[in-house]
């Protein structure tokens, strides 16, 4: 008969199809029951905390929920950064663990429902005759709440016969969250009213609106508008009409792009939380500009938001454009200006153009997003970091997927580096200000996205954090993996932020490392690279069938004294 793990295996595996982990006494009838009677696919990582980053990173490329999965103990609190950073970044996933015995801790047992209480996680323990159910509800609250969830599996609950599985109810979600009441609408119509009125129009969206599948009606929007577009790191992409985009908003945009931004007399923000770096300290909207927020929270997200409306990014942009294009009364008596050859509409949107002036027509856009190109080495000999960023730009295969641990180094590639769609672009680590969960991001991206090239960009410091997932990496990704480390020898952004303040350099340094050298002992092709000409393997890689090449591991080494202009804004602010 089945067993109680077999029945979380048995109806968790109806609503994933990956799980990672490390195997222990916990979870041990649970991954037999997952390998033996489902059609999961379980991809072993090598420490916890990378079970927990790869199901995150799975979600971010893919949009499917996924799990991981470890034993009591020592194992579960291995997972728990991983857990506090899928918690700050909103990701569902499912971490199935061991617990202790319904009788009650033994001597390396600790209180896991507390621990996961503490980093924002709920926990759902299961038992013999609940199993299943509990599995659906987990499965359930993690999905309508967008963070992790803990599945508990008690040890001396795991393996006892519970019957034949029970038949469950499929996960019920929540619909998307539609404007509603007066006070709703009625601010709708303020925002059409001043977008209707703008001279100079800007739309910027988020990680959140892309949650909402908003793309289509932020690019009809924008075509209606007039307005130029913009992103936080984690929504680049979402508009689909790149001409009039200025990319990334905060320390990671071109200065050009920023100084446009000020110059916006109308902002609507769209599923971006307006956290700290994409407002640039306060600093990314000029003092007259009239700024609008939509979002799920319950209200707005920063002080510089001038009006409000709690809803879903996608109804709220088509509530939107449905008000300008039927010429709606906003309750001035003004109706919108009907089009013209020359009024720099699109052609064949089908809808009213709102003003005669199209700002987003009279400005360069592609001079305002270009950034520093850098020197081919920097003054003390070694690779400059803004050249090298720049040629790896011109080499990547361009099906890409990129993951990014968290460092100083986080700049070069979210500066110079574009992408798709903002699946396609993953910072994981961020939101937790942590390192060191670069390699086993590489895994989760991998099985989510089987038909593109997996590209980590990675410090010295987190990937030497994390270096037991780099077997992980070249294992589930294979020739469709590489990575890139911005290999300084440093702590980066401690030494821009306190070493510059006359702190002790000493614990900041890293004895230089060989990556490459690393890399090739888990079947990986390893690469030192100290010029831009060494980076021609590259190109020749990019060009090779990824059947038959080598994960390849790009081992930067670059100078320490070239400071992203992210961080320099940082320490301008903490001076």
């Amino acid at each position: 008969m089945p067993s109680v793990s077999a029945h979380v295996a048995l109806t968790l595996a109806q609503h994933v199809d990956a799980v990672f982990g490390v195997m222990g006494n916990g979870n041990a009838y649970f991954l037999d029951a997952l390998e033996t009677q489902t059609d999961a696919t379980f991809t072993a990582v090598r420490h916890e905390q990378g079970a927990v980053v790869a199901a995150d990173a799975h979600f971010r490329a893919s949009g499917r929920i996924a799990a991981g999965t470890s034993t009591y103990g020592a194992g579960f609190t291995n997972t728990i950064t991983a857990l506090a950073e899928a918690v700050q970044a909103h990701v569902p996933l499912v971490l199935v663990v061991g617990d202790e015995p319904t009788s009650g801790p033994r001597p390396w047992d600790v209180d896991q429902i507390a621990l996961a209480s503490a980093v924002g996680a709920r926990t759902y323990t299961v038992g013999r005759t609940d199993a299943a159910a509990t599995t659906v509800i987990a499965v359930e609250h993690a999905l309508t709440y967008r963070v992790p969830v803990v599945l508990a599996i008690p040890y001396d609950v795991a393996a006892l016969e519970a019957g034949a599985v029970p038949a469950a109810p499929a996960p019920r979600l929540p619909a998307p969250l539609a404007p509603r009441g007066v006070f709703a609408e009625g601010m709708l119509d303020e925002i059409a009213a001043a977008l209707r009125d703008a001279e100079r129009p800007f739309l910027l969206a988020g990680r959140g609106a892309w949650l909402a599948g908003a793309g289509e009606a932020l690019g009809a929007l924008a075509a209606q508008t007039g307005a130029l577009t913009a992103s936080s790191a984690l929504g680049r992409g979402i508009f689909p009409d790149t001409r009039y985009d200025l990319g990334v908003t905060g320390g990671f945009g071109a200065e050009g792009a920023m100084e446009l931004v000020r110059t916006a007399d109308v902002a609507v923000v769209f599923g971006a939380s307006l956290n700290q770096f994409t407002m640039r300290f306060g600093d990314l909207f000029a003092p007259g500009t009239r700024v609008f927020q939509v979002d799920t929270a319950p209200a707005a997200t920063h002080a510089h938001v001038g009006g409000f409306v709690r809803a879903d990014a996608r109804l709220a942009a088509e509530a939107l454009v449905t008000r300008l294009s039927s010429g709606h009364d906003f309750g001035d008596g003004a109706e919108l200006a009907e089009a013209t050859p020359d009024s720099g509409g699109e052609s064949g949107t089908g809808s009213a153009v709102v003003s005669a002036r199209p700002w987003r027509e009279t400005v360069d856009v592609a001079a305002a997003r270009a950034y520093e190109p850098g020197d081919d080495l920097a003054p003390d000999g070694r690779l400059d970091p803004r050249s090298a960023a720049r040629r790896i730009a011109e080499l990547l295969p361009e099906d890409r997927v990129v993951v990014s641990d968290g460092g100083h180094f986080i700049g070069w590639a979210n500066m110079y580096w574009p992408v798709a769609a903002p699946d396609r672009m993953m910072m994981i680590g961020t939101a937790f200000q942590s390192i060191g969960q670069g390699w086993p991001s590489v895994v989760g991206a991998a099985l989510a996205r089987r038909d593109a090239t997996i590209v980590l960009t990675s410090g010295d410091g987190g990937g030497l954090m994390a270096i037991a997932d780099l077997e992980s990496a070249v294992r589930a990704a294979g020739g469709r993996g590489m990575a890139v480390v911005w290999n300084d020898a440093a702590y980066g952004a401690e030494v821009n932020l306190y070493g510059l303040k006359g702190l002790a350099e000493g614990p900041m340094r890293i004895p230089e490392v060989d990556f490459a050298a690393f890399g090739a002992a888990v079947g990986a092709e390893g690469v030192v690279v100290r010029t831009l000409h060494d980076l021609d393997r590259l190109a020749t890689w990019a060009e090779e069938d990824p059947a038959t090449r080598r994960f390849l591991v790009l081992d930067l080494r670059i100078s320490g004294d070239v400071i992203a202009p992210y961080q320099q804004e940082i320490i301008r602010v903490n001076s």
